[in-house]
């Protein structure tokens, strides 16, 4: 099979060529990155963000948050404090700083949607919403039966 004719090169294609785009345009005007982007728009303004749920929440790794967040805090766009009930739990809180820079991120955010939404027709993109909801649907369903399938193996 040509990688041209599966569903995943066409999604990852799509997801690097956005993802320079970001980087690109984050970059020269703002001095930042798409994933420093993502992790100030994760971070709720109001009340933190427990730091263990910023990765998952999109979809980046332990060690990469780590760096980020670390880099966020040098740049002083971010404090962390420590839970005063329980010291393991980390909270990260936006600095005004970083209020700032996450408004630009979601600036870009909203033209990049704005100007896809204006050039694609509105019933083709329900269509790619419905088709990309179920692929993340049976990808997930895959997962979880690989990793039944692995704790299954794990027991005997």
């Amino acid at each position: 099979m040509r990688k041209e004719k599966t569903v995943d090169f066409h999604i990852k294609w799509a997801w690097h060529a956005i993802s320079r785009m970001y980087n690109t345009y984050a970059s020269r005007r703002y001095g930042m990155t798409m994933a420093i982007g993502y992790v100030l728009l994760n971070i709720d303004m109001e009340n933190g963000t427990p730091a263990t749920r910023i990765g998952p929440s999109i979809g980046m790794e332990p060690r990469s948050l780590t760096r980020t967040l670390k880099a966020l805090e040098e740049r002083g766009w971010i404090r962390r404090e420590t839970d005063d009930v329980d010291k393991r739990f980390v909270k990260v809180f936006l600095t005004e700083e970083g209020k700032r820079r996450r408004e630009m991120a979601r600036e870009g955010v909203i033209a990049f949607n704005t100007m896809l939404r204006d050039q694609i027709p509105l019933d083709k993109l329900v269509i790619f919403f419905d088709v990309i909801k179920e692929i993340n649907r049976l990808v997930e369903e895959e997962n979880n039966k690989i990793k039944a399938e692995n704790f299954l193996n794990d027991e005997i």
